[in-house]
């Protein structure tokens, strides 16, 4: 039976879980994603892992948050007026934002979380949501691609 080599297509499901048990993504067998590995949205730890599984084959692999989506970073945490949402937007703790930032002369659309209220500000947090943590998938190859 083959495995997996680098740079191989492979079709997959998996669950990712967080170190707490909650699920942050399920894949599953019945709808399987494709992946080019090396050109994926995967995590390189998880891509390493799946290197060298047969199909069929079932493997855990964690994710420390260096490897996965980075620290939590607190220079990230915002703090801005309140009265900047206007009329338009009631922020509530949980919500996510779009945010319109410029770099390099382009605007890119970016996710913010509103974490407080405060009086007259809105705490706004712009790390990924799963920054900072330890992050497990439960994988299975469905296929080898060839």
């Amino acid at each position: 039976m083959s495995h997996v080599k680098e740079n191989d297509r492979v079709t997959i499901s998996f669950i990712g879980k967080l170190d707490n048990g909650a699920v942050f993504k399920h894949i599953s067998p019945l709808d399987p994603m494709t992946v080019q590995l090396g050109d994926s949205e995967l995590p390189p730890t998880v891509e390493m892992g799946i290197v060298g599984m047969q199909q069929g084959e079932t493997k855990k692999i964690r994710v420390s948050p260096d490897e996965g989506f980075g620290p939590r970073m607190k220079q990230l945490l915002i703090e801005v007026p309140r009265k900047n949402f206007g009329d338009r937007i009631d922020p509530k703790p949980g919500m996510i934002l779009s945010q319109a930032v410029e770099r390099d002369g382009v605007e890119h659309k970016v996710p913010a979380t509103v974490m407080e209220l405060k009086d007259d500000l809105v705490v706004l947090d712009y790390n990924h949501p799963l920054a900072g943590h330890h992050l497990t998938y439960e994988l299975t190859v469905i296929r080898i691609n060839t």
